[in-house]
């Protein structure tokens, strides 16, 4: 009778094991999904910014009458 009682707590032990390092696999998961979402918008932030100084500069050696080839 007490290995049956005890086989009994061992398998919920182990249930409550899986259950712990899977809600932990879940959080990590998230916090990484979050990150990387934030780095995307951040990146096209600064691509967005880029391309309006570029064009600003254009514009610029335009209206002082560049000479140049403006690439």
């Amino acid at each position: 009778m007490t290995k049956s009682v005890s086989k009994l707590k061992h398998q919920v032990k182990s249930n409550k094991y899986y259950l712990f390092w899977g809600v932990c696999t879940l959080a990590v998961m998230t916090g990484q999904i979050y990150v990387g979402a934030g780095y995307r918008g951040m990146a096209q932030d600064v691509r967005d910014l880029t391309e309006i100084i570029t064009i600003q500069m254009e514009l610029e050696e335009l209206r002082s009458g560049f000479d140049g080839i403006i690439y």
